[in-house]
């Protein structure tokens, strides 16, 4: 959810009373004595403008926020709740969002946007379209079928927690603290496992559950989690490795309770939900893929796809322009076959691209390798399209044995606001000789430089955006950028070799077929098996990869929409300040437009980027 809090209501009734203090106090009334010298009152406080009103909204809201999500401040390196792990999916947890939602929008249109300038508009803007996105999130209607499904494969705790309790994701081990305060979330890790249980139950009743599909690959993880001994698990190992400073005395205790923390708590948490879902939920679960078959779905998929797009688009329109955008990236995939001279049709292109040794890392250290020497000769090029870089460094690392397999080819952590943790950029190694060295690239470009690591750096550095615009986003804009980044290859003369060009082609293909897909599942009732078969026939990916792209779309709907739709639309403006100002377009001026305030709404990133155009074009 986005960040919501409370709080404008309590200072705006404290500068009422501070006002109302002004008023003289009347002198006593002394016939004998002489009257006494009466201290004059403070000053009156100025009154709030109405920038002052909205950043203070702001703040308090973002407080409230961190206060009830204490794991988003550990992202962030605000360690003020870091012994929590919070409540997340209660009644309470969920009355209490959509509460500071409603306290929120309440607050902010007592403020006059009239009054504010164009940069305080658009954080308006941004926060009013944010919390009203959130409120239909929280509607009673859209939450009966959202809190009955607390995880999936690809979206839940289950499997984020551990990386993120290991040591190497976001939550530190520098401290005594660090490590006792792992421990207390440990026990909240354990209380929300047993919710999802009775959330899942709760479904269960209402008609509404989960595919068999997402149960059986919950499963799966569950069981590569839970064979693992202890002390190879990735919650030991913080315990394995220890900074200066921490006593050898210490060092045993903690290895002894994080061991049993391990044994008596985690593993029977892990063991209860999976055994839960292995022998009572599976039997109940849905056997069609899509939302069109889950009671609701179609009212969900609707919501899911405004809120993810940004858009008022329908899943029809949606479709629509992804058939277009799949034969136009077709025509162009042809001229890198014949390009490169082979004599076989596209389809035969295809395969050979997915199966030629030439193409396959031949191990995990070499693909790792060669994505440093992506990184080398990418960052050098970046100066000629940026005027601003992020401080913060990138590493890069591949994804853990244990949740390999359902993970997509790639993704990225961000790193903290002041840099003392970098941004990492995860790939996939699981079934190496289905990874192609063509689409290295493309990837990195996506998920490193200049894609997700340039956009969320830049905005969670910016100190002069309010919290909610610099950790706060949504996915359109998020992976629209990631995917424009891409084909910045081209002006950085990455793409020059065909085999890579076909790489970013195959990418911008995947994100294309995205919105065919994505649609044909939740929309029109299209199978796992049809899916994968669309896509291993538009491009160039192994089956393993579009057997795992195919069953994240049925586990997050929308989602997958939301890539090509934010790309195309900043491909848009920038053509249109391109036509508009001629000379005067700058790419890095433009690409300065697109990320200094955070991620937008893209109907708010279009206002801003006309309102510039405007400007330059006048200036």
């Amino acid at each position: 959810m986005t960040t919501r809090g409370l709080g404008f209501a309590t200072l705006l009734s404290t500068c009422t009373l501070a006002a109302c203090a002004t008023a003289p106090m009347p002198a006593p009334v002394a016939p004998v004595a002489p009257v006494a010298q009466v201290t004059p009152p403070p000053p009156a406080e100025p009154a709030m403008s109405e920038h002052d009103k909205l950043f203070s909204l702001f703040k308090a809201s973002d407080e409230a926020q961190l206060q009830r999500n204490p794991i988003q401040g550990i992202f962030r390196g605000d360690m003020r709740y870091a012994d929590q792990f919070g409540d997340y999916i209660t009644d309470a947890y969920y009355a209490g969002e959509k509460a500071a939602a409603e306290h929120d929008l309440a607050a902010l249109h007592t403020i006059d946007r009239s009054k504010l300038d164009e940069t305080d508009q658009l954080a308006y803007d941004t926060f009013e379209w944010q919390t009203k996105d959130t409120l239909r999130g929280y509607q009673p209607d859209i939450l009966a079928l959202t809190e009955v499904q607390p995880i999936n494969h690809f979206f839940g705790l289950h499997t984020f927690y551990p990386t993120f309790a290991s040591g190497q994701g976001a939550a530190p081990f520098k401290t005594l603290e660090d490590y006792e305060n792992n421990l207390k979330r440990h026990k909240g890790f354990v209380t929300y496992l047993d919710r999802a249980i009775g959330r899942f139950k709760q479904g269960e009743a209402s008609g509404v559950v989960e595919t068999k599909l997402t149960v059986r690959n919950m499963i799966e993880q569950l069981d590569n989690q839970l064979k693992q001994k202890p002390e190879d698990s990735p919650y030991y190992k913080p315990v394995t490795k220890f900074p200066d400073g921490i006593s050898a005395a210490d060092q045993e205790r903690l290895k002894t309770e994080y061991r049993a923390a391990i044994t008596d708590e985690l593993y029977p948490a892990l063991t209860r939900l999976r055994d839960f879902l292995k022998n009572e939920y599976l039997g109940h679960a849905r056997a069609g893929d899509g939302l069109v078959y889950m009671k609701g779905g179609d009212k969900l998929y609707a919501y899911e796809l405004e809120s993810t797009t940004t858009l008022p688009l329908t899943a029809e329109q949606i479709h629509q322009t992804g058939l277009s955008e799949v034969a136009r990236i077709t025509k162009e995939m042809e001229k890198v076959r014949q390009e490169v001279g082979f004599k076989g049709d596209l389809h035969a292109f295809f395969d050979y691209m997915r199966t030629a040794k030439r193409f396959q890392p031949k191990s995990r250290e070499a693909l790792t390798q060669g994505f440093y020497d992506i990184q080398k000769t990418v960052e050098p090029k970046l100066p000629a399209l940026f005027d601003h870089m992020p401080k913060a460094k990138l590493v890069i690392r591949p994804y853990e044995p244990f949740r390999e397999k359902f993970e997509a080819g790639g993704s990225y952590e961000q790193g903290t606001p002041d840099g003392s943790r970098p941004g990492t950029f995860y790939f996939n190694a699981y079934d190496l000789p289905s990874r192609s060295t063509w689409e290295m690239t493309t990837l990195f470009l996506h998920e490193g430089e200049p894609g997700h690591h340039f956009q969320i750096s830049l905005a969670q550095e910016n100190s002069n955006l309010p919290a909610f615009m610099r950790f706060g986003g949504n996915t359109a804009y998020v992976e629209g950028w990631a995917l424009y980044a891409e084909t910045l290859g081209y002006p950085m003369g990455l793409y020059n070799d065909p085999y890579a060009r076909f790489g970013n082609l195959n990418d911008e293909m995947l994100r294309a077929m995205r919105l065919v897909v994505d649609t044909g599942i939740h929309a029109k009732g299209w199978t796992r098996e049809q899916a994968i078969a669309y896509m291993l026939g538009h491009s160039g990916m192994s089956k393993t990869d579009a057997t795992a792209e195919v069953e994240r779309y049925i586990a997050i709907p929308s989602q997958a929409t939301a890539y090509k739709t934010g790309a195309m639309k900043i491909q848009e403006l920038r053509e249109k300040a391109k036509a508009a100002l001629g000379d005067k377009f700058d790419i890095r001026e433009f690409h300065d437009q697109v990320l200094d305030t955070g991620a937008l709404p893209l109907t708010v990133l279009e206002e801003k980027i006309d309102r510039w155009i405007a400007a330059k074009s006048s200036s």
